[in-house]
């Protein structure tokens, strides 16, 4: 297993590296990666970033927006914040395992003397409050699973930062975003405990599971980790995205997530669609928005042009007829 602890707290730089090692790191040997951003939020790949930050309180506290090439939902990061990548080939990627992936990290903790546990789709809690969400990524049978862990963050700059929408909080039966999320400093034994002694705690702990070999980036790798930084991060385009003029603004929170879909319809026909939300899907969804550009937008017209796809690699969890129905009554 190669270990990659980055040196660097820009959240445009980590990203970067982290898809670098997805795309060629990968290819030698499974990844375990660890590192820590300066205060930002990552956005997932198909969130509409102007509905999901406090862009006025983030520019004033000098907070950065990155967005990253996982689905699911906006996190904030600080300096005490630990995120860590396992990256692994040979998947089917028919599916997301989170579960499983999620393992290493929660018997870590246990060894530490925290008891944490899997819940939901994609979160770890202690005592019914979540410390880290999870996302990944699956391509040509690669997966990236990436989670943040909440070790000491200030939660007040959380919720300030965040525009979480009220259905996601109703959903959840919970009044706010800060009452649902804990610190893993909270509940270590070891109150001193820094998030640097995280770090090499956690690392002790991996490479006592696995062999370890760091990785050391030559010159060539760094310039291709800058070039990655300058297409994705670096523009504007990437994190904040253009949403077409539309007409139809249609949204659901399936028990998955919240699939939003806005869509221009000139003569009762769809001329323009993008979706947005925190669900996951292997596939693009993209793919499906092309595949609607011209159809009737009646609900049968729709349905058929649906029928032709495997509706849970584009929305995990969803059924054919929950998409239709967000779509077209």
């Amino acid at each position: 297993m190669i270990y990659i602890e980055s040196k660097s707290n820009d959240p445009r730089y980590n990203t970067a590296l982290e898809l670098y090692a997805f795309n060629e790191l990968a290819e030698k040997d499974d990844v375990f990666m660890l590192w820590i951003n300066s205060p930002c939020i990552v956005v997932g790949k198909n969130q509409n970033t102007t509905e999901e930050v406090n862009q006025k309180f983030c520019d004033d506290k000098g907070i950065k927006i990155v967005r990253r090439v996982s689905g699911g939902g906006a996190v904030y990061h600080d300096l005490n914040n630990l995120n860590y990548t396992i990256i692994s080939n040979g998947r089917s990627g028919e599916e997301f395992d989170f579960k499983s992936f999620s393992q290493p990290v929660l018997d870590a903790l246990d060894s530490l003397g925290v008891k944490a546990e899997f819940t939901g789709r994609n979160d770890l809690e202690i005592d019914g409050q979540k410390f880290c969400g999870n996302a990944q990524y699956v391509r040509n049978g690669r997966i990236m699973h990436h989670g943040c862990l909440m070790f000491d963050v200030d939660t007040s700059v959380l919720a300030d930062a965040l525009k979480v929408s009220k259905d996601k909080i109703e959903s959840k039966g919970i009044k706010s975003v800060r009452s649902r999320v804990t610190n893993i400093k909270d509940h270590l034994p070891n109150q001193d405990m820094t998030v640097q002694d995280f770090v090499a705690a956690l690392k002790k702990y991996m490479s006592e599971k696995y062999e370890m070999t760091d990785f050391v980036a030559t010159k060539e790798d760094e310039a291709a980790i800058l070039a990655i930084q300058e297409e994705k991060n670096n523009s504007w385009d990437w994190v904040y995205g253009k949403n077409p003029d539309f007409n139809i603004k249609r949204n659901r929170r399936l028990k998955t997530g919240k699939i939003e879909a806005n869509i221009m319809v000139e003569q009762g026909v769809i001329t323009n669609i993008k979706f947005y939300g925190d669900f996951f899907g292997v596939m693009d969804v993209e793919d499906i928005a092309k595949k609607l550009v011209g159809v009737k937008y009646q609900k049968e017209d729709v349905q058929k042009v649906l029928e032709q796809v495997d509706i849970n690699s584009y929305f995990l969890g969803a059924t054919l007829e929950e998409v239709v129905d967000i779509l077209v009554d």
